[in-house]
């Protein structure tokens, strides 16, 4: 469904995506991944056609992004980070507002309000001024505006960035609703790594504009290579761990030390008694925390969240112009 053949974007001497080489398939959830200018949010913003490419090339649905931008615009959907929805019009108008800019005529309009705000279940308070609505609903409406028009690729901007906990499990289960049932491609990017686990089939992660490392859930944790032990030590002293072959890596951020270790709760005491006193320990199997702290050298949390702050229409079709 979306093809990119070393894909670059350049702005000046930087290169903000990299050569990039990527498939994603129907109906499949890719998460995107990246520290803070990685290059998140330029790919998107290609793929989405509010930037042309320094070189390469895109299809989405086997369309090319640069030749033919506005066939590619209506086989996608967009729900951006920033709220977009119209406060002074109900659920339905705006979802009316929306088909009515995509050509969509009026039985087919009106039959698909239905399905979508069935969808999102917010079918009993369509009628109801957006302003009224809860920030969880709102998201959901945006969710089903950019489903209107049938899109085959769904973009999705940090989904459930500010939503309480309950709300973030409701959009988690539309979703993997829209990739099973509508069998959208949807691509999204997401601070959370509880989100990525869970809903996306594949997960790239990318650094200085390149994707390091891509594969299932599964399979990323598994590449780290062994269960994660955290200690809390004071000036901690790596030669104490001089001859644990069962020590594969070591990273020491401040009082805490992160080592990843082959069986742990069979040789945590070797490792306890070799370390010496400690203020705490956890034991735990690895997590997408660690594979992105494995490739990148940073934890997730460090860059907060936002992202690269969003996917800026305004502002990314303005460089488009200057490009």
């Amino acid at each position: 469904m979306i093809t990119t053949t070393r894909l670059t974007k350049r702005f000046g001497k930087l290169a903000a995506v990299d050569s990039l080489s990527l498939e994603i398939g129907e109906g499949e959830v890719f998460g995107l991944l990246g520290p803070n200018g990685a290059g998140k949010t330029t790919t998107i913003n290609l793929l989405i056609t509010l930037l042309k490419p320094t070189s390469g090339t895109a299809t989405v649905n086997g369309i090319d992004v640069v030749k033919h931008p506005a066939e590619v615009r209506k086989n996608i959907g967009v729900v951006f980070q920033e709220p977009s929805v119209d406060d002074l019009l109900s659920g339905k108008e705006n979802l009316e507002m929306h088909a009515m800019l995509y050509g969509m005529p009026g039985e087919l309009r009106r039959s698909r309000i239905v399905e979508v705000l069935d969808l999102v279940e917010l079918t009993d308070r369509k009628d109801d001024w957006v302003k009224t609505y809860s920030g969880g609903m709102r998201r959901r409406l945006e969710l089903a505006r950019g489903l209107m028009h049938h899109p085959k690729v769904l973009f999705l901007d940090e989904p459930t960035l500010g939503l309480d906990p309950q709300t973030r499990q409701h959009i988690w289960k539309y979703i993997a609703r829209l990739a099973k049932e509508e069998k959208t491609t949807i691509v999204m990017t997401t601070h959370y790594m509880e989100e990525a686990d869970l809903l996306c089939s594949r997960i790239g992660i990318m650094d200085h504009g390149k994707i390091v490392a891509l594969g299932t859930p599964n399979k990323l944790k598994h590449e780290v290579g062994g269960d994660v032990v955290v200690l809390k030590q004071e000036n901690f002293d790596r030669s104490c761990l001089k001859g644990l072959k069962f020590v594969k890596k070591v990273k020491a951020e401040g009082e805490e030390v992160i080592l990843t270790v082959d069986h742990a709760h069979e040789n945590l005491q070797r490792l306890l008694k070799a370390v010496g006193l400690v203020k705490s320990v956890e034991v735990r199997e690895a997590s997408l925390d660690d594979v992105f702290l494995k490739y990148t050298g940073r934890k997730y949390k460090e860059d907060g969240e936002g992202g690269e702050g969003g996917w800026s229409e305004r502002a990314m079709s303005s460089q488009a112009q200057r490009d």
